[in-house]
């Protein structure tokens, strides 16, 4: 396998039983067999030793990483064999005091300058290498593009049309990229060709399948995979890609072809002497125990054989899969199906005109099942057997009573139900991934980070650095994911009782933890249920760095996840998405009050009893549309709690309380919304929204919309000066994981508290301390920091609309300070203390005179 070629593999026996908890110590040069503090070995060796540990183990089985870079090639593997107990986990650790970084990227040296005109770069990179990624000094570089929405392009039926002849210079043309961000979605995809066009313009042809994925035959199959409305790749937002781009600092570009990586430097950067890492690999490590993903197939399936008097229908507007079914009225006809596993699910459809069916398992009845009820619901996992040895088995189901019975579809379960558990990875950093298939597949959005498979047309998902399939009290204590090119964590595939818990994942291209699935909505069975997560205490921060659709955390179909006191911030689209399927769950009544079709799609979750308690959520939609700091969509089948949360700083096209389509059972109170900068506080934009209570929270705007169904709703309590009601300061103090690491304070931290009229803005481009501010035009505004330290240092923008501003310092007035200059700077420290005595200090701002006072940040010492 692919990492055996970073460690090297021991065949190495057994090692006697440990009576008290065994520690197995690696090194990234580690080459023995011991694992011992004298001669640590690699990591697969330390998981290959551990397997026979963790029987006989009286304590916990422990793998320890010293410190240092480990490079690898391919995913570190464990499966159900290198599983943990239950209360005695296999532990992955940090050795104390040192930080272990598990990296995919390979180091990049040999830089020369070679077009002096444009300061350009060129170190040499194998042939063909397609990352997207580059970091430099341990900041992400960006894939060159030209300018924002630029002019003069027109949509034609194969890509775009514009007057300027320059285009048809541009060198490998098939690797650029059209990039367009529209509402909630972004949308990419390479083109195919650039000619002169018959005016003497440009023509940018686009790769035929990926126009058809973004533009003209956009997937559609509704609920429960997608909503109303489908933005189209209908323009150019940026184009991507190409040498001829490149100039502006800190972009780069690689010639696939020739191997060549060409860099801009920033200023102060040196490329001969930087860390410059490319990342190659596609995931870190791999958790997966088995089944792995299970998606259901279509009644068409060509294992499905029907005898007797079946007829077929398309085309039904009833939320079947691919809207067509197999149906009999006929008692004794059968479906038969075939398959190699140790289970099958059949969908079908429950109504009052559905009858019952006796169900087979290799020619013996297994039970009797029955598809009546008094409201037409689709996508019913009728029939659902588990447990088979695995092998080849023929299910076969015959009508026995009833009007009809019906197939929808199957699912069929390959292996035994075994996940991998008991893991614990704890203090160990995890960066340098790379996602190429949207170099050659393009990027076919649905929302949130879930995607379309260019081919299939189904359901799939950003991958991630640290993947776990079907996963049981997994847990990420303490873990750092940064510079990828995926998401961060993925706990998929049906994965329960598992746990992200004060760590950190920042600067990710996508997702940066991930909870749950999108197309296992109809399970019945518990163990094949998404359930029982945590993400708590951690801070997830900078996701979609290069999917602009990407969230902080997003959670799929799932019951009893709980999201407690984290800090999710600076998101292009929303912080939290939670659930999926849009009306599905609402009844055909609440549909039809939507204004959807009637008869309508309908069907069943098993989403319910979700926690979101205590989170701070801020600086959201950077860049797209229509979403906010917590958003919640579709319905659940067991109540819900919202509470404790702040929600803050939307950046543009926001509701900061986002109960979107069909979201029902939240019971959302106590949250704390500021600086909402015009948006609604919360949005109940449509009637199939239902039955949730709203009541007992705080705003800073009155504006609402409560369109919903059976909606107990009660008006926040509205605060404009920023002099919060003591429970609202309550909620914010307890809000988030706790005083953030590191020496910066940003303009939006807690403990940060602004007073008088203010607002926010962000995604300035100006240089801002993580690109955004705080502003106040009115005199006698201020802000006030408490922190703990010897010394601080107010960083702001110094400008001419600046002005003074007056200084008290634990409550002692020091004077004031001018931000005013001639022309704009950023970042700029204005006012500093140092050799206060160590302990908690106040640091209160105010603003005297000009026309702005802006709050970029603080430095603590």
């Amino acid at each position: 396998m692919a990492v055996a070629a970073a460690f090297g593999v021991s065949s190495a026996g057994p090692v006697e039983a440990a009576s008290h908890t065994d520690v197995l110590h690696v090194a990234p040069d580690g080459h023995g067999t011991a694992c011992t503090a004298l001669s640590p070995c690699t990591l697969d060796t330390a998981r290959d030793r551990a397997r026979p540990l963790v029987p006989g183990a009286t304590g916990d089985v422990v793998v320890e990483l010293r410190g240092g870079t480990y490079r690898l090639t391919g995913p570190f593997r464990l499966g159900p064999q290198d599983s943990g107990r239950p209360g005695h986990p296999v532990v992955y650790r940090a050795a104390a005091g040192q930080t272990p970084v598990l990296t995919g990227a390979v180091k990049v040296t040999g830089f020369s300058k070679v077009d002096a005109g444009r300061n350009i770069y060129r170190a040499k990179v194998p042939a063909g290498t397609a990352a997207r990624e580059l970091f430099v000094n341990g900041v992400r570089a960006e894939r060159d593009r030209g300018p924002r929405d630029p002019s003069g392009f027109t949509p034609t039926s194969t890509g775009f049309t514009t007057a300027d002849a320059s285009y048809t210079t541009w060198t490998d043309p098939a690797r650029v990229e059209v990039v367009r961000n529209s509402g909630w979605k972004q949308m990419r995809c390479p083109l195919a060709s650039i000619r002169a066009s018959a005016s003497g313009g440009s023509d940018l042809t686009v790769d035929p399948a990926c126009w058809s994925n973004n533009h003209t035959s956009v997937p559609d199959p509704g609920f429960p995979f997608n909503g109303a409305g489908l933005p189209t790749l209908d323009g150019i937002t940026w184009l991507e890609n190409a040498y001829q781009l490149l100039g502006t600092p800190g972009q780069f570009y690689i010639d696939q072809n020739a191997g060549n990586l060409y860099y801009v430097p920033r200023p102060g950067e040196n490329p001969a002497t930087a860390d410059v890492e490319l990342p190659v690999a596609s995931q870190l490590v791999d958790l997966s125990g088995t089944p792995g993903h299970l998606a259901p197939l279509n009644d068409t399936d060509w294992r499905a054989v029907y005898t007797g008097s079946w007829a077929y229908s398309n085309g039904r507007p009833l939320g079947d899969m691919n809207a067509d079914v197999h149906y009999t009225s006929n008692d004794g006809d059968a479906v038969s199906y075939t398959f190699n596993g140790t289970g099958i699910q059949m969908l079908s459809e429950t109504n009052d005109d559905e009858g019952s069916a006796d169900v087979y398992i290799d020619g013996k009845k297994t039970s009797t099942v029955s598809g009546n009820g008094p409201v037409r619901l689709a996508q019913q996992a009728m029939v659902s057997v588990t447990g088979l040895p695995k092998g080849t088995h023929t299910l076969r189901v015959v009508k026995t009573g009833g009007s009809y019975l019906l197939v929808d579809g199957f699912t069929v379960i390959p292996d035994a139900i075994a996940p991998v558990h008991d893991v614990t990875f704890s203090g160990i950093t995890f960066s340098g991934t790379a996602w190429t298939a949207p170099t050659a597949e393009g990027y076919v959005d649905n929302q949130a980070g879930v995607v379309w498979d260019p081919t299939t047309r189904t359901p799939a998902r950003i991958p991630a650095a640290v993947q776990v399939h079907r996963g049981q009290r997994i847990t990420f204590e303490g873990d750092t994911v940064t510079h990828t090119g995926t998401s961060g964590i993925d706990l998929a595939d049906q994965t329960q009782d598992s746990a992200v818990t004060a760590s950190t994942l920042t600067d990710t291209a996508g997702i940066g933890v991930a909870i749950g699935e999108v197309d296992d909505y109809y399970q019945t069975d518990p163990a094949l249920m998404t359930s029982g997560n945590t993400v708590s205490r951690s801070v997830v921060q900078f996701p979609g760095q290069e999917y602009a659709d990407a969230v902080g955390i997003w959670v799929g179909y799932s019951r009893g996840t709980t999201l407690s006191h984290n800090d999710v911030g600076y998101t292009p689209y929303s912080g939290i998405s939670i659930g999926w399927g849009w009306g599905w769950a609402s009844d055909c009544a609440l549909q039809a009050k939507q204004g959807l079709p009637t008869p309508c799609a309908h069907g069943t979750t098993y989403a319910g009893g979700q926690h979101i308690v205590g989170n701070h959520v801020h600086s959201v939609m950077g860049a797209l549309f229509d979403g906010g700091p917590i958003y919640t969509l579709g319905g659940l089948s067991s109540p819900s709690e919202f509470d404790g949360n702040v929600l803050s700083e939307c950046i543009d096209g926001c509701n900061m309380i986002y109960h979107d389509e069909g979201s029902s059972q939240w019971n959302t109170h106590d949250n704390v919304v500021r600086f909402s900068n015009g948006s609604l506080w919360t949005n109940l934009w449509t009637p199939s929204i239902h039955d949730n209570a709203i009541h007992d929270n705080y705003s800073d705007t009155a504006s609402y919309n409560n369109s919903g169904t059976d909606i107990t709703f009660q008006q926040a309590t509205v605060v404009t000066d920023g002099t919060w009601p003591a429970a609202a300061q309550a909620i914010v103090k307890a809000a988030g994981p706790g005083t953030l690491p590191g020496a910066t304070v940003d303009d939006d931290d807690l403990r940060v508290s602004y007073t008088g009229t203010w607002s926010s803005s962000g995604s300035r481009g100006d240089g801002d301390l993580d690109d955004g501010v705080h502003y106040a035009q009115q005199d006698g505004a201020t802000t006030t920091i408490s922190f703990t330290g010897t010394g601080i240092t107010f960083l702001t923008e110094t400008n001419s609309d600046e002005g003074d501003i007056g200084i008290t310092l634990d409550g002692t007035p020091k004077g004031t300070v001018s931000a005013n200059s001639p022309q704009r700077h950023a970042r700029q420290s204005v006012y500093t203390v140092s050799g206060l005595t160590g302990g908690p200090h106040t640091l209160t701002l105010t603003k005297v005179s000009g026309a702005y006072l802006l709050v970029d940040g603080f430095t603590l010492s």
